[in-house]
């Protein structure tokens, strides 16, 4: 079921930059997509449309088959939380209890309801221990995953998040794609994320677009869209690093596969496979020689 549609999107900034030329995208509910395109591309101007942050100049954009602008602010802040690129932007209370209780806060809810919403947030992202703590002295990494339970403690439907990975080290990459694959599996959030990391794509998420200049240029699964080197080339995006190693072995080294891997997993079930091939016809060539 589609919870989710851009349709027609045109938008033009001030200065007369176009920053989306005509976007169409359907989002199905529960599905965790990557928007990915390099810089300019119209990312970022896409999802501040999915939650009404910046208003449409042509097109319309749909939830749950509605047009946007029918539905109340305040209904829409609840159903379509984002999460900025810098978590700095976005933390202004003191405390952590205390920016992740805003939200809630003006929705008028109890006290009760409210604390029961923080501790709820806090406790999936795994920063319970730190409500307490003063924003300023939380790492980098830390402050993402508050900017994440601000949001959560709306309930939201679905989760916009921008670069949420940028400024993060290996390990605090790994720990913010896992934390979001736990929202989209166990909690049944639709997640849409902007990004230029590709290799994290064909391993956490199930949809992806790919954006240039202002359009969406090719959209589905990552194992579809990857396919399209030479398309991909064009628009200045890489493979993932294992499928570029996989793309050498087939290109330069006449390795024969049928689908390119994506992830270390697929790329070592790829190998094994041929090890053991070769394996069993060397073993069966000197059994015949023998005889």
């Amino acid at each position: 079921m589609v919870i989710l549609q851009a349709k027609n999107i045109r938008y033009k900034y001030s200065d007369g930059t176009l920053a989306l030329g005509g976007v169409c995208l359907d989002i199905e509910k529960g599905a965790f997509w990557a928007i990915l395109g390099p810089n300019g591309s119209g990312k970022t101007t896409l999802l501040k449309h999915f939650n009404g942050l910046l208003k449409i100049q042509e097109g319309e954009v749909l939830l749950d088959g509605r047009p946007l602008r029918k539905y109340p602010s305040r209904e829409i802040v609840q159903r379509v939380g984002i999460v900025f690129q810098d978590p700095n932007d976005q933390l202004f209370a003191q405390t952590v209890r205390e920016d992740v209780a805003f939200g809630p806060m003006n929705l008028g809810l109890s006290k009760e309801e409210i604390e029961r919403r923080v501790e709820e947030a806090l406790m999936l992202v795994n920063m319970r221990h730190c409500a307490d703590k003063f924003v300023g002295y939380l790492s980098y990494g830390q402050k993402k995953r508050i900017c994440i339970a601000g949001v959560l403690a709306m309930r939201p439907e679905i989760l916009l998040l921008d670069e949420p990975t940028s400024g993060l080290d290996p390990a605090g990459v790994t720990q913010l794609m896992r934390l979001l694959q736990r929202l989209n599996h166990e909690c049944g959030i639709t997640i849409i994320m902007a990004t230029n990391v590709v290799d994290v794509v064909p391993v956490y998420m199930s949809r992806m677009a790919v954006m240039y200049e202002g359009n969406i240029v090719c959209e589905g699964t990552p194992e579809n869209v990857f396919s399209k080197t030479e398309k991909l080339e064009k628009m200045y995006l890489e493979l993932p690093q294992i499928a570029q190693l996989m793309r050498l072995l087939r290109d330069k080294d006449y390795i024969s596969m049928a689908n390119l891997p994506l992830t270390i997993g697929e790329a070592r079930k790829f190998l094994v496979q041929k090890l053991n091939g070769s394996h069993t016809a060397k073993s069966a060539a000197l059994n015949i020689s023998e005889e």
